[in-house]
C-alpha cells in the first residue's frame, strides 16, 4: 500500500499466510491487510488463491504458517462460529444451501434464538425473518422453501444474511454473480452504508466495471502469491488485467469470421404456460447465436425444456430438419445436443467425485466394451480435453471440489466435448470465471463453430454476447421480443427489447 499505514486504521491483517494442498501450494507467503471502513478488492484469475485465503478468514481453513491479526490483536480463528464471534461474516461463491430449508431457517441457520426453555424461539424467527424481508423489498413468505427460489432469490438472500450479523468485516466472494442490475444496485447501496458505519469489506468480483466502481484498495494474486497492492486510484483496467493474468491481453473476445451454413437446429412455436409462448428460433451450422434477457425473462426456462429437464406444452423441435422428441436429457443427448447449466454447483458437478469421473460420466459407452472398462482408453481421452479446455487439476483422482470455480468449469465443457455434440446450449458459461478463463471458453467456442458446430449462449453479460454472437434473440416476459444481426448490436438497443420498451414480432 501506499506510504505507512496506521495500524489503528488496520482492521484485519494477514501476514506470512501460507497453505498447501496435496500436490499443489494455494498460498505462498501472503501478506494482505484491509482498513477500516474500505472496500478491499482481491483480484486473480480462478485458482489464483482468494477463496482460499478467504476461507482462511472465515475459519474454514487453518493456515499452515501464518498469523492474523484483528485490531492489532494476533487471533486464531479454528471455524466460522469463532470468525462469526470476532466479527467476520462471508457471503461464498459457492452458493451451498438445503432446498427443503426454509428462508427463515436459513438466515438463522447456526444461531437460532432459544426461550428462557432451551427451546427455539420461533416466534422471533419469524419476526425478524420479516422484518429483513421488508426492510430489503423482497416480496417473500419467511416459510418458503428454498427450493422454490431462482439462483438469483437464493444468492440476495445470502447477502442479507451475511448483512443481518451486524459483522465488522464482510467478505463478499463474487456476490453479483447472479442477481439482477437492480439488485446490484441495492447491494451497492448496502456496502456505502456499510463503509459509513465503519465496517471493512474485501470484495471479489471478476467484473472489473465493479471493482473499479467501489474499491478503495486493490491487491492481485497470481499463482498464490501477491503481486501488487496499491489505493484503486492508482490502477488502470489493463493494469490490472496484466498483472492477474501476467500479459497483456489486447483481444477479449478471440470470435472469428466462420462461414455460416443451412439450419441445424429450430424451434417452432414452443409453449408452457405461465412460462414462456410462442418460442421460434433457429441456429445455422458455424453460428454463435445468443439470448438475451433480463432476470425472468424465461431464457434458462426454454433452455431446460429444449434439453428435457422440464416439460413443455406444445411446440416443435428439429434436428436437420427433422422433428425429434425430447423429453428427457437422454433423449436430447441422443440426438448429439448437450447443455451446460447455469449452476454448476447443483445440476453440474458430482463434488465427492474425481474430475476425470466428473468429465466421463456422459460419455461411459466409449470406455465400456467387451465386457469390461478401458480405464488407459479413458484416461487418454479426458487427457486431451483437460489439455485443451487448459484445465488445471494435480490429477486425474483429484476431487472436482477442490478446484476453483473456473477449473470446474471448464471440466463440466469437457465432459460434453467428450460426446462430440452438433450443437450446444451454454448457459452462462462464464459465470464467476476469471478473464483468463473466459478467453479460454471464447477461443474453444470459436474452434467448435469453425468445426461446423452451432451453440446457443444464454448470458446476462451483454458486452460477451456483443463480442461472440452472429446474432442475439431477446425475451422479456417468456416471449422473443427481437432478433438482432450483427450490425444491430449495441447494449442500448438489448435493453430496449428486454425490457419490453420495443418489440416485433419473431418469425
Amino acid at each position: 500500500m501506499e506510504g505507512v499505514e496506521k495500524v489503528s486504521e488496520i482492521k484485519i491483517q494477514l501476514s506470512g499466510i501460507n497453505k498447501s494442498f496435496p500436490g499443489v501450494k494455494a498460498l505462498d507467503n501472503v501478506n494482505f491487510s484491509v482498513r477500516k471502513g474500505t472496500v478491499h478488492c482481491l483480484c486473480g484469475e480462478n485458482g489464483a488463491g482468494k477463496s482460499t485465503l478467504m476461507k482462511i478468514i472465515n475459519g474454514l481453513y487453518k493456515p499452515d504458517t501464518g498469523q492474523i491479526l484483528i485490531d492489532g490483536k494476533a487471533v486464531e480463528i479454528r471455524d466460522p462460529i469463532q470468525a462469526r464471534e470476532y466479527g467476520i461474516a462471508m457471503i461464498a461463491q459457492e452458493l451451498n444451501y438445503v432446498p427443503e430449508m426454509s428462508i427463515e431457517e436459513n438466515i438463522f441457520l447456526g444461531r437460532l434464538p432459544v426461550n428462557k426453555f432451551g427451546k427455539v424461539d420461533w416466534k422471533t424467527v419469524r419476526s425478524e425473518t420479516i422484518r429483513f424481508l421488508e426492510q430489503e423489498g423482497l416480496p417473500y413468505k419467511p416459510d418458503q422453501k428454498l427450493k422454490t427460489l431462482t439462483v438469483s432469490d437464493i444468492q440476495m438472500l445470502e447477502i442479507i444474511k451475511a448483512i443481518s450479523y451486524n459483522a465488522q468485516i464482510v467478505i463478499m466472494d463474487e456476490p453479483t454473480s447472479a442477481i439482477t442490475n437492480r439488485e446490484v444496485e441495492i447491494l451497492f447501496e448496502k456496502i456505502e452504508e456499510l463503509k459509513k458505519r465503519g465496517v471493512s469489506i474485501i470484495y471479489i468480483s471478476h467484473k472489473m466495471e465493479e471493482v473499479f466502481r467501489i474499491a478503495d484498495d486493490i491487491t492481485v494474486l497470481r499463482d498464490g502469491t501477491v503481486v501488487d497492492s496499491m489505493p484503486a486510484a492508482q490502477l488502470t483496467l489493463d493494469k490490472v488485467i496484466a498483472l492477474m493474468v501476467g500479459r497483456e491481453m489486447t483481444n477479449v473476445y478471440p470470435k472469428e469470421d466462420v462461414p455460416i451454413g443451412e439450419p441445424i437446429f429450430e424451434v417452432e412455436k414452443l409453449n408452457c404456460k405461465g412460462v414462456f409462448k410462442n418460442i421460434s428460433f433457429h441456429v445455422r451450422r458455424g453460428e454463435i447465436v445468443g439470448f438475451a434477457g433480463l432476470m425472468g425473462a424465461g431464457r434458462t426456462e426454454t433452455m431446460r425444456a429444449i434439453f428435457g429437464l422440464d416439460s413443455y406444452d406444445s411446440g416443435e423441435i428439429r434436428i436437420h430438419g427433422k422433428a425429434v422428441s425430447i423429453r428427457r436429457p437422454s433423449d436430447a443427448i441422443a440426438n448429439n445436443l448437450v447443455m451446460l447449466s447455469e449452476d454448476r454447483r447443483r445440476y453440474g458437478i458430482i463434488p465427492i467425485r474425481s474430475v476425470m469421473e466428473n468429465a466421463s460420466i456422459s460419455s461411459l459407452d466409449k470406455f465400456f466394451y467387451g465386457g469390461r472398462a478401458h480405464r488407459k482408453k479413458e484416461q487418454e481421452m479426458v487427457s486431451e480435453y483437460f489439455r485443451r479446455m487448459n484445465v488445471k487439476t494435480p490429477s486425474l483422482e483429484t476431487l472436482i471440489q477442490a478446484l476453483s470455480g473456473g477449473n470446474q468449469q471448464k471440466v463440466l465443457l469437457a465432459k460434453w466435448m467428450l460426446r462430440e455434440p452438433e450443437v450446444l446450449i451454454l448457459d452462462e458459461p462464464t459465470r464467476g470465471i476469471d478473464v483468463g478463463a473466459k478467453f479460454e471458453i471464447y477461443r474453444l467456442m470459436t474452434e467448435l463453430v469453425k468445426e461446423g458446430k452451432t451453440i446457443i449462449m444464454v448470458s446476462s453479460e451483454l458486452p460477451e454476447l456483443i463480442g461472440m454472437c452472429d446474432r442475439i434473440y431477446v425475451m422479456n416476459k417468456g416471449i422473443i421480443t427481437g432478433c438482432l444481426q450483427k450490425e444491430e448490436f449495441s447494449q442500448e438497443t438489448i435493453m430496449r427489447f428486454a425490457t419490453g420498451t420495443q418489440n416485433v414480432e419473431v418469425e
